[in-house]
């Protein structure tokens, strides 16, 4: 940062220069040391207007020969009726400053007064913060807007464009709800005890699950029923949650600050009491889907438990313990059959070798060995000894393979 220092002028006389930010600030603290710019009001026309994302207002103040730039921040704008606009004879109040960065005095306003309105203007900051001191704008007494509106209450003029649009957006979005106009006028000096009554109508008789109160746009004058204290007492006392649509986006009005929810337009106020069909159809496939998928787990939980039923009620039924006899006479049948056929085994064994033994010790194994079988012819008694023959008696001798006859020589 450059630093004052001390020079000759051209008359030999010392003097000082300035960086930028020091001749800046101290401007600014000689603007601000003056009561007379700390309290304002600057009267001309609106031009340059301009509103960011931030909130804040930029614009000019301008005559026939001159303009001062203006800024508002954000809480302030909040507090504006509505946005004025380009070509707008206005009153701004405020104090005077200047913008360091850039070298520019500009006037730091915290009140608009549009022309013609200054008294109604006035009178809105008044009756805002008397109302607001007794609680009714405090969001923790604003209810939450039904999900799924069967009635819904419009409160506004029969012969209005912002019933239109209502009723088109409705149409668009929803049409499963019923809606339920409660005529009245919405301008002029009659208006806000119409409101009021057309409010208390439609929660006695409609029995809305919402209600909206709209109209379109117009001056401050034109929408001044909407800042009234009976009007704003009765959005607070309303039966149903009210969403408030009236005027244009740059409006605001007390029964604005009143209502449960605040849209722009009457259009807006339409879309924000209801949900949109392609959404409500998004959730009825969402719940369809969940509903299957509990079916189908009900549906499997069941089947098991009929299967252990069945497995349970098989262990106990008697055709079990039959099958089980059955089973076990029939091992006991193959069990005795097998002892049988185990037991003839045996014995056909035994007398195979019984058999064996025979025909190994049998006649015609023996003759078949070399021995003969002698007879005698006269009696046919087999010779087991000589004393049993004498010289001459015929014989019979056997062999193995035949017989022939022979006679004893001693």
């Amino acid at each position: 940062m450059l630093r004052a220092m001390g020079v000759l002028s051209l008359f030999g006389l010392p003097t000082t220069v300035w960086s930028p930010s020091q001749l800046n600030r101290h401007v600014r603290q000689v603007l601000e040391s003056d009561y007379r710019l700390s309290d304002l009001w600057l009267a001309g026309e609106v031009a340059n207007l301009s509103h960011p994302a931030s909130g804040h207002l930029y614009f000019s103040v301008r005559d026939s020969e001159a303009a001062v730039r203006c800024v508002m921040w954000r809480p302030e704008v909040a507090r504006l009726p509505r946005l004025p606009r380009d070509g707008e004879a206005v009153e701004a109040h405020g104090h005077l400053s200047v913008y360091e960065a850039g070298g520019q005095y500009q006037l730091y306003a915290d009140q608009i007064a549009f022309a013609g309105e200054g008294a109604l203007y006035q009178e809105f900051l008044r009756l805002k913060a008397v109302l607001e001191a007794e609680g009714l704008f405090d969001p923790d007494r604003k209810r939450d807007l039904p999900k799924w509106p069967r009635r819904i209450g419009v409160v506004s003029s029969p012969t209005g464009a912002a019933l239109r649009d209502v009723v088109n957006v409705l149409g668009r979005r929803y049409p499963l709800a019923e809606l339920i106009l409660s005529p009245t006028p919405v301008q002029g000096e009659a208006a806000p005890a119409a409101i009021v009554e057309a409010l208390r109508a439609v929660n006695q008789y409609g029995n809305p699950d919402v209600i909206l109160l709209v109209r379109g746009g117009g001056s401050m004058e034109d929408l001044w029923a909407f800042n009234t204290e009976e009007v704003v007492r009765a959005v607070v006392n309303s039966t149903a949650p009210v969403v408030t649509g009236i005027g244009h986006e740059t409006d605001v009005h007390l029964a604005d600050f009143a209502a449960d929810r605040q849209a722009p337009t009457p259009s807006a106020a339409a879309e924000i009491a209801t949900p949109d069909r392609a959404e409500l159809a998004g959730e009825l496939r969402e719940h369809r889907q969940r509903l299957a998928r509990a079916w189908r787990r009900q549906r499997d939980e069941r089947h098991s438990q009929v299967a252990k039923q069945r497995a349970a009620l098989a262990l106990a039924s008697p055709q079990a313990r039959i099958a089980n006899a059955r089973q076990r006479s029939d091992d006991l049948a193959r069990r005795v059959v097998a002892a049988v056929r185990h037991e003839l085994a045996l014995r056909q064994a035994g007398l195979r070798g019984l058999v064996q033994t025979l025909t190994a010790v049998g006649p015609e194994t023996v003759l078949a060995r070399g021995y003969a079988v002698v007879r005698r012819l006269a009696d046919g008694q087999v010779v087991r000894s000589m004393a049993q023959v004498k010289a001459g008696d015929p014989l019979g001798v056997r062999v193995s393979d035949g017989s022939f006859g022979a006679r004893v020589e001693i």
